[in-house]
This record gives structure tokens, C-alpha cells and sequence, in this order.
């Protein structure tokens, strides 16, 4: 495999499961397979669906992303028209993701004294910290330097989140690698947004800096997740085998990704 091969996370939600009969069931196994599993060769925007023409897909799959896009992928032997066709057959199940989605809890887009913003796992109002040489704000414990106490903080905190991830994420990288005996070359903090973390055959693993907003359980697993990734360069049942040896609670961060991702625009 290339090393420019990654493999991304937010490709892929859930472990393989027994697989059903029939065709409510294929079309549930279609909708479960994400767009991100083979790369698009071709792309074509018609009545608000996006379709990617796939080189490595066996079947056609509906997806809805998580900007509120919905994604048709075609297989290398079908046609634009059968994608259509398939996609009306679906129109009832797009519905109700788009519903589940508009549900979704939403990040504040300005940030001042009084929001509430997600930190360490818990949605934790800014105040403003006792007065210093420079003014300051806090949430929970933690304490942030700001320029000025009005207005939107929003940059300046996640600038401050994004360079404590710098420091925290490598240094739990290299731990977990060493309790799990994976040889890990290199560990990058990106700025990413639309995945948790990503990681290449050669031994680099690429983590969000939003991970430090998460609980600690939650950046384990996705840490535990990339390292399984340089032993099964997959999604197999053979790879969530080794999550689960490492990670047992993996599910539950799964859960918490899905209902609370969006808190930080994933």
C-alpha cells in the first residue's frame, strides 16, 4: 500500500456485523458502507444529490454527510440513471437523516462571556478569571489569556486549544503506542475537518486538534483507533478485533462522537 494511503475515521462508524437477506437488508448494508471506503473518480451535482463515481464500489450507497450533504456513490459497472432511481427508492430514509441531523446539538458560532462551550468533555461556561496583568477567562479549571474581554473569543481560544493539543496529543500518542507495542514513526496535530484522525502505512498518524475538547476515554480510543490502523490497514473484522483488545470501551466513544461531534463542527 502507498504511505500516502490514509485511512480515515470518520469513513467508518461501526465494527462488521452478520450480514441479512433480502433487500430491505442490502439496502441497509448500502446505507451503513461510507462514501469515504473507495476514492471517487467522477462527481455530478443533480436535484440537490451529490453522485461520485466510484472505481472500487460493488454497490450503490446514500450517504448524508455530516454538512448536510447528501452523497449517491456509483458503482464502476452502473449508470447515473439507476443512482437516481435508487436514491428516489430512498427518499424516505434521507428524510429521516436529515431530521436526525437538524436534531444534532449545534456549536455557538460567537463566542463571549456566558457561552457555553464544549471542553474536556463538558459544555463549560466562559467567565471571566480573577484580573491579572492581562485579562483572562476560564472554563472549568483552565485558564486562557485573551486580548480583550469583549467580543467574540472565539479564535483566540481555539487557537489556545489548538496549541495545548500540540503538546498533549503527541505525548498520549507515543504512551498508548508504547503500552500496545505499535512502532509509530511520526505524530502530527492538524487542523482537520471532517475526521478525528488519519494515518498513513509509513508509520504517521495525523490527529485533530479538537480532540482536547473531547473526554480523555473519547481521545483514547481514537488514538487506540489509528494505532490498530498501522497493524490492519482496514476496516476487517480482524481490525476491530484489535480495538476491542486495546479499547474495549470503543463503542461508547463511537456514541459519544456521533451525538456530540457536531459540538465542535464535525
Amino acid at each position: 500500500m502507498n504511505e500516502d494511503r490514509q485511512q480515515d475515521f470518520w469513513s467508518f462508524f461501526a465494527a462488521p456485523a452478520p450480514l441479512a437477506s433480502g433487500p430491505r437488508a442490502a439496502a441497509e448494508r448500502a446505507f451503513a458502507e461510507p462514501v469515504g471506503a473507495a476514492p471517487a473518480t467522477e462527481t455530478v451535482s443533480r436535484g440537490g444529490v451529490v453522485y461520485e463515481r466510484s472505481a472500487t464500489a460493488q454497490r450503490y450507497r446514500l450517504t448524508l454527510r455530516r454538512d448536510g450533504v447528501a452523497v449517491a456513490v456509483i458503482p464502476r459497472r452502473g449508470s447515473q440513471r439507476e443512482a437516481e432511481q435508487f436514491v428516489a427508492q430512498q427518499a424516505a430514509w434521507l428524510e429521516r437523516a436529515r431530521a436526525r441531523q437538524a436534531r444534532r446539538p449545534r456549536a455557538a458560532e460567537v463566542w463571549t462571556v456566558g457561552t457555553r462551550v464544549l471542553w474536556r468533555g463538558e459544555l463549560e461556561e466562559i467567565r471571566v478569571a480573577a484580573t491579572g496583568a492581562r485579562p483572562q477567562v476560564c472554563l472549568a479549571a483552565d485558564v486562557f489569556r485573551v486580548a480583550r474581554i469583549e467580543g467574540d473569543l472565539r479564535a483566540t481560544l481555539e487557537a489556545q486549544f489548538a496549541r495545548r493539543a500540540k503538546i498533549e496529543l503527541p505525548a498520549r500518542t507515543w504512551e498508548l503506542a508504547a503500552v500496545t507495542g505499535v512502532d509509530v514513526k511520526h505524530v502530527t496535530v492538524r487542523n482537520q475537518r471532517s475526521r478525528w484522525g488519519s494515518c498513513s502505512s509509513g508509520g504517521t498518524i495525523s490527529l485533530n486538534w479538537r480532540l482536547v475538547q473531547t473526554p480523555d476515554f473519547v481521545r483514547d480510543y481514537i488514538v487506540f483507533h489509528e494505532l490498530m490502523h498501522l497493524r490492519e490497514m482496514n476496516h476487517s473484522a480482524r481490525f476491530w478485533a484489535r480495538v476491542e483488545e486495546v479499547c474495549p470501551a470503543w463503542r461508547e466513544a463511537e456514541h459519544w462522537l456521533k451525538r456530540n461531534g457536531s459540538l465542535v463542527g464535525l
